[in-house]
Order: C-alpha cells, then sequence, then structure tokens
C-alpha cells in the first residue's frame, strides 16, 4: 500500500455519471430516502461485484454504483487507482432498505463471491485495487462483518477451501479482508466512496460490454446467521432463504452467464 503521505492528490471535483441506474432506474446519487442504509464492499473487479448485489430479490436494493474506497486520494480516476498511488480499491456502494433486503443478505453474497484469502488481487487481477474490503457505517455493521468473517473463514477451514495470497506467504484459508470505519474516513476530510467513471456504472448490462469478472467463488456457504449472530444483533436476521441459495449462490462464472435484470421471488 502507498504511504498516505505519498498518495495522489486528486482532485476536488466528483466524477460525472448518469442521473439514474441503468438497470433498476433508480437514482445514482443521494440523498436517499430515509429509511435507507450504506453498504460499501470490494472483492475483485467491480464490474460483476456490482451485478451479482443489483440483481438481490426482495425489492430492497435501492441502487448501485461502483467506485473507489479506502483509500487517500479524493475523486481518483481509474488510472489513479490502477496505478496504486491513490490507495483505493474497486468497490461497489450499495443503498439498500433493511426492512426488505439485510445487511446479513448482502455480506453473505460478498463472501460468497470471492476468494477472501487472495491478499492484493482476485483470481488474475493483481495489484492493491482488487483487495477484498469492507466498510461498515455503525458499530452494528462492524459487529457484523467482524463476526460475519470469523464464521466464514472457519467455513473455508473446514472446507480445504481458499487459496492465499500468492507470493505472500500468506497461510491457505486465511481471509485477508481489509474493514475500516466509514466515519473515520469522513473525519479525515476524505469520503469513503468515490464514484467511478459512467462507462463503469452497470457496465455488464450495457450494449457492447466484455463478459469479464476475475471474482473466485469457493462456493462455501457462510454459516446460518444464528450460529454466529452477535448478542442483540438478531434484528439483521437474512431475508433471503434457503431456497435462492441452493438455486443462486455464487459459483465461478455465474454473474456473467446471468441475466442482467433482477432477480424475481421463487425464481
Amino acid at each position: 500500500m502507498v504511504d498516505p503521505k505519498d498518495a495522489l492528490p486528486g482532485r476536488a471535483t466528483p466524477m460525472v455519471v448518469s442521473e439514474k441506474h441503468f438497470v433498476l432506474g433508480t437514482p445514482m446519487r443521494g440523498p436517499w430516502p430515509p429509511e435507507m442504509k450504506t453498504c460499501i464492499f470490494a472483492n475483485g473487479c467491480f464490474w460483476g461485484s456490482e451485478k451479482g448485489v443489483w440483481r438481490l430479490p426482495g425489492d430492497g436494493i435501492h441502487t448501485t454504483a461502483v467506485g473507489y474506497a479506502c483509500g487517500y486520494s479524493p475523486n481518483p480516476t481509474y488510472q489513479e487507482a490502477c496505478s496504486g498511488r491513490s490507495g483505493h480499491t474497486e468497490a461497489v456502494q450499495v443503498i439498500f432498505n433493511p426492512e426488505k433486503t439485510s445487511y446479513v443478505d448482502i455480506l453473505r453474497w460478498f463472501w460468497e463471491s470471492h476468494d477472501p484469502t487472495q491478499g492484493m488481487g482476485q483470481g488474475n487481477d493483481r495489484g492493491t485495487q482488487y483487495r477484498s474490503a469492507l466498510c461498515y457505517f455503525d458499530d452494528e455493521q462492524k459487529q457484523l462483518c467482524e463476526a460475519s468473517a470469523k464464521a466464514y473463514q472457519e467455513a473455508l477451514r473446514v472446507a480445504g477451501k481458499g487459496s492465499g495470497a500468492p507470493g505472500s506467504g500468506n497461510p491457505k484459508q486465511t481471509i485477508t479482508t481489509e474493514m475500516c470505519s466509514a466515519n473515520d474516513i469522513i473525519a479525515k476530510c476524505i469520503e469513503p466512496f468515490y464514484y467511478g467513471e459512467d462507462h463503469h456504472q452497470q457496465y455488464l448490462a450495457k450494449p457492447g460490454a466484455r463478459p469479464y469478472c476475475s471474482a473466485q467463488p469457493q462456493q462455501v456457504s457462510l454459516p446460518p446467521f444464528k450460529d454466529w449472530c452477535p448478542p442483540g444483533l438478531e434484528h439483521h436476521a437474512p431475508k433471503l432463504q434457503d431456497g435462492f441459495w441452493a438455486k443462486h449462490a455464487p459459483a465461478p462464472h455465474s454473474v456473467i452467464r446471468s441475466k442482467n435484470e433482477v432477480i424475481k421471488c421463487g425464481e
């Protein structure tokens, strides 16, 4: 990782993006309805990461966007993020209604849709911009991130999955996901998420898109919520049932092969 004092200066001008989500038709920028919550995660190339979560059923995903998170330079470009000198990782911002889609549902999709043991990369994509990360917005999200990571690491161990980080000496199955506080980032006068270029938004749904996704899902399920739920956070119980995961759980190349539209309940 670049030292913060050596990071690129960035710029004050935000990235220009379309007003509406290409698939959902909802606004790309806030202000958001008061019932909505924010989630930011990174798990490899943001094209497939975004598509996977905008498709979640239940009408709980209000909008999604791709961009750059957990870095230092304000409003970086794609080239700057890829240089490693902005400190960012390719990320997805999710605005969701927790009454319809639980944060735990999004966390489960996050963990199962990539290999969180690969350090600075995912599949053939190598570099700090491809590192796994979760950015939490409150103490409850923090507890759920940490508890789910512990549960998923044990699930990987039992299944003998997780490839480790090539060349890093990372023991097989050790999760390397970075976890950071959005409030701590904001206190440094930078944003936890900066929008990426408009042509990257909902990229895989757009005509002429290259069907590419580097994610390495391990096909290991996150254990049942009741087995790792932090005390007092039972109200975050998942909305998506076992039948959904039996049919739609991430598998290699599944995001590329799937349709662009939201999965209908019971489909």
